[in-house]
C-alpha cells in the first residue's frame, strides 16, 4: 500500500489544497518499505488527486480539505484520512497500528474570497 501525507516541516500539513510536497509512505502488512518525498510544483486542489493517482498512491492523510478535492480523490477510490495534525511520522505509526478512521468530508477551515474549498457541484 502506498500512503501519502500532507508534509511541511515534519508536520502534516492542514491545507491539501495548497500543500507544496507530500511524505509517500510504502507499506506492506504494517512494515514500512520505504520513504520518499513527492513535490507537488505548484499544483493544487483538485489537481492534486490526479497527482496522486499519477503516483500510486492509495491513502491520503491531512488536516484540512475541501470538498472539490475530496469527490475527486473518492472518484479515483483514493482512500482519505483526514483532521489529523501533529508530526507526520507519529500520524503514520498511528494508521499502520489502525489507529486512525478513514473519512470521507470536507472539513476545510480556511476562508477563500475564491469558494475554493467548498463543494463541488
Amino acid at each position: 500500500m502506498r500512503i501519502a501525507v500532507t508534509y511541511d516541516n515534519g508536520n502534516v500539513y492542514q491545507h491539501f489544497g495548497k500543500t507544496k510536497e507530500f511524505k509517500i509512505v510504502d507499506e506492506s502488512k504494517g512494515i514500512i518499505l520505504g520513504t520518499s518525498m513527492l513535490v507537488t510544483d505548484g499544483a493544487g486542489h483538485s489537481e492534486l488527486a490526479g497527482l496522486l493517482y499519477k503516483n500510486c498512491v492509495d491513502v491520503l492523510i491531512c488536516g484540512g480539505i475541501g470538498g472539490c478535492a475530496v469527490k475527486a480523490l473518492t472518484q479515483l477510490r483514493i482512500k482519505i484520512i483526514s483532521g489529523t495534525s501533529g508530526d507526520v511520522d507519529e500520524i503514520i505509526k498511528k494508521f499502520l497500528n489502525k489507529e486512525l478512521e478513514y473519512t470521507y468530508k470536507s472539513n476545510c477551515s480556511h476562508h477563500h474570497s475564491d469558494g475554493g474549498c467548498g463543494d463541488c457541484e
